[in-house]
């Protein structure tokens, strides 16, 4: 495998050739994937008012997506198990590569650009048991695969780079399952993690729950600026239990779980589809699509308010507060006065937004 020292030395003698900056696409603010009127996909470029700024068909579902730092290119993931990540130039709307993972490998919905851009790193895991990896591809060489480091788990989803820009932290769902028809595999002996990784695979920290939230996968991560982590859980238990869907963590020390009231927490059905920090940072939020609602936390975890909206899933940073998406096409600001309808587009939005 290449050495990321090597690697970095092949940037400093590429050449550089010139690519369109995300201003030549509306200085889109945020990027989210969804369905459209035709049945198809599609991957949308957003206005800091929800305009969209450009879409881009995909061939199936779409899942997450990653934006590079300094030109107008995004990676779409497949909804995961999946075997395609289109790079996209949101400019012509041309497909620049199509990244399949090696063989025995399959995707899982998330990626984020390390190193300036010129490195992409992919949440996989291996189809025959599920052990995590997390992808390697030379972005100045073509998006070339370069290798792997394990994620440090089982299932691995969501995947963020620290601030520090040099230590990647995993949420490690602790699900193994089937590629080809996504059925669970384990969960009575399922163990999920956070894990934090150096960018040659070095473990810095893991965080394990107690045993009796070993059932709660951890799928989704948010980061502030000062490293503090919020991460979103969904239950594979008991389904009548209440249990916190939102933890909070920074490295060296213990989580906290973020706990609703009673009525609240069950009304989220055990699911926390995403999860995001607000736009002053002293708060953050997670939505489920299952139970209609968005819960809003403090950075200390505790409940704050509960807002209900029909299918809501995808949230993102806002300066204000937070932008949501649902099903039914709706885009909502949230801030400390309640959720406003920015707009409504005529397409069902998938479960994630990606701020830029």
């Amino acid at each position: 495998m290449t050495t990321r020292r090597g690697f970095l030395a092949s940037l400093l003698a590429a050449g550089t050739a010139p690519h369109f900056g995300w201003a030549s696409v509306g200085n889109p603010a945020y990027l989210a994937a969804a369905r459209t009127p035709d049945r198809g996909f599609a991957l949308f470029g957003l206005s800091e008012s929800s305009r969209p700024t450009f879409h881009v068909p995909l061939p199936a579902r779409g899942h997450a997506g990653a934006r590079h730092p300094r030109r107008a290119e995004a990676v779409a993931f497949a909804r995961r198990p999946g075997t395609f990540a289109l790079v996209i130039d949101c400019a012509t709307g041309d497909i620049l590569h199509n990244l399949s993972p090696p063989g025995g490998h399959h995707l899982s919905g998330h990626g984020v650009f390390a190193e300036g851009g010129a490195l992409l790193l992919t949440s996989e895991q291996k189809s025959d048991s599920s052990v995590g990896m997390i992808g390697l591809w030379d972005v100045e060489a073509g998006y070339r695969r370069i290798g792997a480091i394990e994620s440090g788990g089982i299932g691995p989803h969501d995947l963020r780079l620290m601030p520090d820009g040099q230590t990647l932290v995993v949420a490690n769902g602790g699900i193994a399952t089937d590629p080809a028809d996504r059925r669970k595999l384990n969960l009575e002996t399922m163990r999920p993690n956070l894990s934090y990784l150096s960018l040659d695979g070095t473990r810095q920290d893991r965080l394990e729950l107690e045993a009796d939230l070993h059932q709660n996968s951890i799928r989704h991560l948010a980061i502030r600026a000062d490293g503090l982590v919020g991460f979103a859980m969904q239950w594979e238990g008991d389904p009548g239990a209440a249990v916190p869907l939102l933890g909070l963590h920074r490295m060296g020390r213990a989580p906290v779980l973020a706990e609703a009231p009673l009525a609240d927490e069950l009304a989220m059905q055990g699911y926390a589809g995403s999860v995001a920090f607000s736009g002053d940072g002293s708060e953050l939020a997670i939505t489920s699509p299952r139970g209609g609602r968005l819960h809003r936390f403090s950075d200390g975890g505790t409940f704050l308010s509960a807002v209900s909206r029909s299918d809501i899933c995808g949230l993102a940073t806002r300066k204000d507060g937070y932008l949501a998406s649902d099903g039914l096409g709706g885009l909502i600001a949230i801030g400390r006065n309640g959720p406003t309808v920015l707009a409504r587009q005529d397409c069902a939005w998938d479960n994630h937004i990606v701020a830029l």
